[in-house]
């Protein structure tokens, strides 16, 4: 009886992991249909009896502006093209920030976060980041950076519902993502860590003041010429 529940269990985890990177694999080329937090919003308006408001438009890499491209690199993680999807050093100076005072700091790279944005649901628990951990190593290893970038502009999310760049463009700025201005790109870039309280279309002084710092950030970085390390 034991050995038979193992084996089934192990069955079962195999046909997970098969199903993980068949999913993975798929997205290489195929754009996701959403993310697992428009799934969660979509679920909580129906369960509230509203119909769901939510904004996405996918744009394939060529129709995305390189100015956004390197501002969300520049505001979220510089190492991007040079690590494996995990910033070990930007991880230490998270906790050790983390150890010293009230406020928190998270160190996820982009590779990180297209993994919980596409992959699954909203959340801090053990298994949450197991899982994590997992789909990065995956992405990184079947996706190129530029396909990583690509998901990332199409999934975060920058206001309430407003999911991708080409939407954020719409409902902050009222054009379509590729006519964004450098100064627009920095000012998407700058509400990322928390786009619910920032607002890119009615930015504040500390928003506005971060966006300067994105865009000198994106200039030291070489601008357009960074996206050919990708």
């Amino acid at each position: 009886m034991i050995r038979a529940m193992i084996r089934r269990l192990l069955q079962v985890i195999s046909a997970l992991v098969l199903l993980s990177i068949a999913l993975v694999v798929i997205f290489r080329w195929v754009p996701p249909p959403g993310t697992a937090l428009m799934v969660e919003q979509t679920v909580d308006a129906w369960l509230e009896g509203r119909q769901p408001q939510l904004q996405r438009h996918w744009r394939p890499w060529a129709e995305l502006p390189d100015s956004l491209k390197v501002a969300v690199i520049a505001a979220e993680d510089q190492k991007f093209a040079e690590h494996w999807g995990f910033d070990f050093d930007a991880i230490q100076d998270a906790l050790a920030h983390n150890q010293r005072g009230s406020s928190l700091r998270g160190a996820s790279t982009l590779s990180q976060q297209v993994a919980k944005n596409v992959f699954l649901w909203s959340g801090r628990n053990w298994v949450r980041k197991g899982l994590e951990a997992w789909f990065t190593a995956l992405i990184e290893v079947f996706w190129p950076k530029q396909r990583i970038l690509e998901v990332y502009l199409n999934s975060v999310e920058w206001g309430k519902g407003v999911f991708g760049a080409e939407a954020a463009a719409r409902h902050h700025f009222g054009i379509g993502a590729r006519q964004l201005s450098a100064r627009q790109a920095s000012l998407l870039a700058a509400t990322l860590p928390n786009p619910l309280r920032w607002s890119a279309g009615q930015p504040t002084r500390y928003i506005e003041q971060r966006a300067r710092w994105i865009r000198q950030q994106s200039w030291q970085l070489g601008g357009s010429d960074y996206l050919q390390r990708l």
